[in-house]
């Protein structure tokens, strides 16, 4: 049985590996990481023109209405290529709420917005540091108000919305909220230093901002709030495989250009074994995201179990692959001048959006259990 993608996906990973070697190269990644500018305007104008933050979106809301194994495959280039725009926020995060919580007016709205780039959204969920738990949300809703902060929220700064978990004041229920960012009076937001500083992140402080109720946000959120995320999960986990795959391409060329006392270094045998360790542990993660991608595409009742298998190691595989690879160039890879630092980066980054590795463990194995 063959699990690839079909020749038609193939097609398009080819095209967006291409698209994004000429229009996303190591410096301009290099250049976001002390830009002021929250994202690549023209890299993200390139994307939307490219027909990606359209892909999932159905026809009758402007977009291509294509299923998430498209989607993953474009999650996979955009990993490797590290690109400095805030694709996974809006499409995977904000995009995805709204089809699974929004009413047709919110739809209506902003999907068609999200889809022609017209209108950038982000999730605004932590408060404070731990992982996340409905006991911990503190931000508060009331007579279409909504006041309290979220401590970090990725790419907020380039974002036109925000989709917010807070709490009703009068049921006392978690619910999911749209709140648009233009609100100047009422909303506030202080830039944050993060390791990765091509993706912008911030803290928002909310102060009696306008804010509507994602109707099915409200039924049963902490089951909803845990859908989002275990999608997202599978689309973050299909980007941490492109960077890893990147790295290790990365190491070996680097090994078979190096040489030291008349051998290239590739031939050396513990540099064979970092790189072996490194495809084995790609390898394998890179199995569990496909089982995680068919049962995303079919909405499959092993979503949870799939979703957290993915994620768990496919940050594992991205953290070693980014390391070792710093290890195989040797007393060079650590500096500015060569490019492994842009994936080390990233992999911190991504091992803590949407919840750390021990996060996910635990839904891992609450989530085995419940499918026992």
């Amino acid at each position: 049985m063959n699990f690839d993608f079909s020749e038609e996906q193939v097609l398009l990973q080819e095209q967006a590996r291409k698209f994004l070697a000429d229009a996303c190269p190591a410096d301009l990644v290099r250049s976001a990481l002390h830009d002021d500018a929250p994202y690549n305007e023209e890299l993200w104008k390139g994307i939307v023109e490219m027909g990606w933050t359209a892909a999932t979106i159905p026809e009758e809301y402007g977009g291509l209405g294509l299923s998430y194994l498209e989607l993953v495959v474009i999650a996979e280039e955009l990993g490797r290529a590290v690109a400095p725009v805030p694709f996974s926020s809006s499409v995977y995060l904000a995009t995805e709420a709204l089809l699974l919580a929004g009413s047709e007016e919110q739809k209506n709205l902003w999907l068609p917005k999200l889809a022609d780039g017209s209108a950038i959204g982000t999730f605004a969920l932590a408060e404070g540091r731990g992982r996340y738990s409905p006991d911990g949300i503190y931000t508060g809703f009331s007579n279409g108000k909504i006041s309290g902060e979220k401590s970090v929220v990725s790419d907020a700064l380039a974002a036109s919305f925000c989709i917010t978990v807070a709490r009703d004041s009068n049921s006392n229920e978690v619910g999911l909220y749209l709140v648009t960012l233009n609100q100047d009076q009422a909303i506030s937001q202080q830039a944050l230093n993060t390791l990765d500083m091509s993706r912008s992140h911030s803290s928002i402080h909310f102060d009696g901002a306008d804010a509507q109720p994602l109707p099915a946000g409200s039924t049963d959120s902490a089951c909803l709030i845990d859908q989002l995320l275990d999608r997202a999960a599978v689309l973050f986990a299909w980007e941490q495989i492109g960077s890893a795959d990147a790295t290790l391409e990365m190491a070996r060329d680097y090994s078979l250009e190096r040489y030291a006392f008349g051998r290239q270094i590739g031939s050396y045998q513990a540099l064979k074994h970092k790189m072996a360790h490194m495809y084995a542990k790609n390898t394998l993660a890179r199995s569990n995201c496909y089982y995680a991608a068919w049962a995303l595409n079919t909405n499959a009742p092993e979503l949870p179990v799939a979703a957290a298998t993915a994620r768990v190691s496919a940050t594992q595989a991205l953290f070693f692959s980014s390391k070792e690879n710093i290890q195989i160039h040797g007393g060079v890879g650590f500096t500015w001048e060569y490019d492994c630092h842009l994936h080390y980066r990233r992999a911190r980054l991504l091992a803590v959006n949407i919840g750390s590795e021990f996060t996910w463990q635990d839904k891992l194995v609450s989530a085995t259990q419940q499918a026992a």
